[in-house]
């Protein structure tokens, strides 16, 4: 994540985005500060690019040879079916993450799913082979590397065991309680998910329909364990127990 405290004024189109502007944005970011300069400059040799809101970064079947930073925005990730364009999020990332993986390990050379812009996007596209010279000139950001890429690959052993072991109900919880970690702002009474999610978009997450995530988000709601804030989720604090 982007600390924005102190912060110098940037353009807002990555155009105008000079190479230092984007050093000095690549530098906020948690992972990247105790990089060294020549790993951050091989990073910088990237360009910086606009996205606007459900416009495609890539498709499946493009050639994976990039890796992207969120400077600015989040990215859906998700996996879409040729015929019926039925989409399957894959996940949801936020500022300061690193996408596009795929372009160091594969074998096809092609993407696989897809990346859309969630949000108005600023990011820093970042050619393999400058990505993994970087990795090569500083261990830290080779580890940094691979540990995402296995908690990713957690994560996803984790969702195909959710599915096969859990009904909806239960993916649903999880998920909240998931993204209450990941996208949660302390509120008065619970903790607010800072994310908008369309109903659509979390049964495409926990794989329902929007009806059936519907009527147990309004019966979640009943229950009192949540509430909708302008739009977005919130996850309420159990009730303090009483002692008599």
């Amino acid at each position: 994540m982007i600390n924005t405290d102190n912060l110098p004024a940037y353009p807002r189109r990555a155009r105008d985005l000079t190479a230092d502007h984007r050093r000095r944005l690549l530098s906020q970011l948690e992972w990247a500060r105790s990089l060294s300069e020549e790993a951050v400059d091989k990073l910088c040799l990237g360009t910086a690019l606009d996205f606007r809101r459900r416009r495609f970064i890539y498709r499946a079947g493009d050639p994976a040879d990039s890796l992207f930073v969120i400077l600015r925005g989040r990215v859906k990730l998700c996996r879409i079916e040729p015929d019926s364009q039925r989409e399957a999020v894959i996940d949801i990332l936020s500022e300061g993450s690193i996408f596009g993986e795929s372009a160091l390990y594969s074998a096809a050379g092609l993407r696989e799913n897809s990346a859309i812009a969630y949000e108005q996007l600023l990011l820093l596209k970042i050619p393999a082979g400058a990505f993994q010279e970087s990795m090569v000139e500083d261990q830290r950001l080779h580890n940094y590397t691979f540990r995402m890429i296995g908690q990713r690959l957690e994560n996803a052993e984790r969702r195909l065991a959710d599915f096969a072991l859990n009904a909806i109900p239960q993916r649903l919880e999880r998920l909240l309680a998931e993204y209450s970690e990941r996208y949660g702002v302390a509120e008065d009474g619970g903790v607010l998910i800072d994310i908008p999610l369309p109903h659509r978009e979390i049964a495409s997450i926990v794989g329902s329909t929007r009806e059936s995530v519907t009527v147990r988000l309004n019966a979640m709601k009943r229950e009192g364990t949540i509430d909708f804030v302008n739009r977005k989720i919130l996850v309420k604090r159990p009730a303090p127990s009483v002692v008599s």
